[in-house]
């Protein structure tokens, strides 16, 4: 099993909601900044959005306003709320565990989680 589990994806019809989740029993998430990617077909990874470990957030323009990312940090998990999906959400989605938020995206990447599917279809 991978050290950084997703969790949350799945089919649902646009306008609709998903709540992404990741989690780790080897990384300490309050040390870090936590970052999602995601990988649409035929496309680069893209980040997605970051919260650093004194949870500054950062989001990608295309996002903002919809995705709300967050942490628990008793529970050692990091969260991605994501509403009014569009077609253009569509994808795989990663956990990266990093050390510094770059705006939307976690850098000094130390971890991967193996991704989860978000299919947008009516």
């Amino acid at each position: 099993q991978s050290p950084v589990v997703e969790s949350g994806g799945g089919l649902v019809q646009p306008g609709g909601s998903l709540t992404l989740s990741c989690t780790s029993s080897v990384w300490r998430f309050d040390l870090y900044a936590i970052g999602w990617f995601r990988q649409a077909p035929g496309k680069e990874r893209e980040g997605v959005s970051c919260i650093s470990n004194d949870n500054i957030r950062g989001y990608q323009d295309s996002v903002k306003g919809r995705f709300t990312i967050s942490r628990d940090n008793a529970k050692n998990t990091v969260h991605l709320q994501m509403n009014s999906l569009q077609s253009q959400d569509a994808g795989v989605y990663y956990c990266v565990i990093g050390s510094w938020c770059l705006a939307e995206t976690v850098k000094d990447q130390n971890a991967w989680g193996q991704g989860t599917q978000v299919t947008i279809s009516a």
